[in-house]
């Protein structure tokens, strides 16, 4: 009898141990498929999570891109690791293959991916905002509101004419959800970085403020085509304005008149009242005519000495321009090209 007992016990023993092998198999198996095995697609590049979402949010935002292979999995995993109380806002990466415990982990952590953030050569605040907006989570009119508001603009020490100045075109890295305030905060950090010692220096030896550089600097990113000019076009309207001559830029006056479709300056062009035509008021215009490079900054500041005021297109379009310092001299260079557009039709 104590044999035929041993190998019961025996036989139930191993039974058990079957059982709890089995159980431990498919609760192994369990865990693994919802925690570590692969589910996220190949559809989506990245996961845009917007601020003040909540977790259902995220979840039908999952639902709608097809980020996942198997949902179901997914939200056991983001019960168990409490993700719908760790919800953050931002872009985040999402690498095909990633399990569930990868994806929550980088999620609820907001290990997000910056956005390089680009702007140059723009002229109107509304395209400035349209720009921005369409990089980070900010919209494009709460960010209009802020360049339009007069208390911030004060308050940074700008005009509402000059305000545009602030903003240094470069590429710059943000979190993708950053706030209109939080943007404006960080250019005019930039700005303050970008205006060091030696520039403002600079600025001060040309007896103007960093706003004024900024405002010619505009035009004579307007005017050059070629980087290389850029020092000659800024001595010439720098001898301009110290000999009180009007500026006479032609971009000023497309600017004025808000046509950027003009391609020949005409009479009727030249008219148009408005602070910002330099051909009828002397003196600089109270603000920039478009998003002046760094280039062009550094022109102003490091500007050519020469005797040239005045200066005409190349007829040959290059892009190039003759430089004069007689009325006479300028007079021939202008007659050849107006002869060039002539030639090819370009009437407006």
């Amino acid at each position: 009898m104590g044999n035929k007992k041993k190998k019961q016990w025996g036989k139930i023993l191993l039974i058990i141990s079957g059982i709890l092998l089995l159980a431990g198999g498919l609760l192994g198996y369990q865990v693994y498929r919802v925690f570590l095995k692969e589910n996220v697609t190949a559809k989506e590049d990245y996961l845009y999570i917007r601020t003040g979402w909540t977790y259902q949010d995220v979840e039908d935002e999952l639902r709608r891109k097809e980020v996942l292979e198997n949902l179901s999995t997914f939200q056991r995993a983001a019960k168990q690791m409490d993700f719908p109380s760790r919800v953050k806002a931002g872009k985040f990466k999402l690498d095909p293959g990633m399990n569930n415990r990868s994806l929550i982990n980088r999620l609820g952590g907001g290990l997000q991916e910056p956005v390089r953030v680009r702007f140059h050569n723009l002229r109107l605040k509304e395209e400035f905002a349209g720009k921005i907006g369409s990089q980070i989570e900010a919209d494009s009119l709460a960010i209009l509101s802020l360049l339009i508001d007069t208390a911030r603009i004060t308050e940074y020490g700008f005009t509402p004419d000059n305000f545009f100045t602030l903003f240094i075109p470069n590429t710059y890295e943000f979190y993708w959800n950053t706030s209109a305030d939080q943007f404006l905060d960080r250019m005019h950090a930039e700005y303050q970085r970008f205006w060091t010692t030696e520039r403002l220096a600079k600025a001060d030896a040309l007896n103007m403020i960093s706003q004024e550089v900024s405002i010619l600097a505009s035009i004579v990113n307007g005017e050059a085509m070629h980087q290389s000019e850029m020092p000659t076009i800024a001595g010439l309207y720098l001898n301009r304005l110290r000999r009180g001559m009007r500026l006479q830029a032609d971009p000023t006056v497309i600017f004025a008149n808000q046509d950027f479709s003009i391609r020949r300056v005409l009479y009727r062009h030249l008219s148009f009242d408005s602070p910002y035509n330099t051909y009828l008021y002397t003196g600089l215009p109270p603000g920039p005519i478009n998003m002046p490079s760094i280039a062009a900054i550094d022109a102003v500041l490091n500007y050519e000495e020469h005797n040239y005021i005045f200066m005409c297109a190349k007829e040959d379009f290059s892009g190039y321009h003759r430089f004069a310092a007689t009325q006479a001299e300028h007079n021939r260079n202008a007659r050849l090209f107006q002869r060039a557009l002539n030639e090819r039709n370009i009437m407006n």
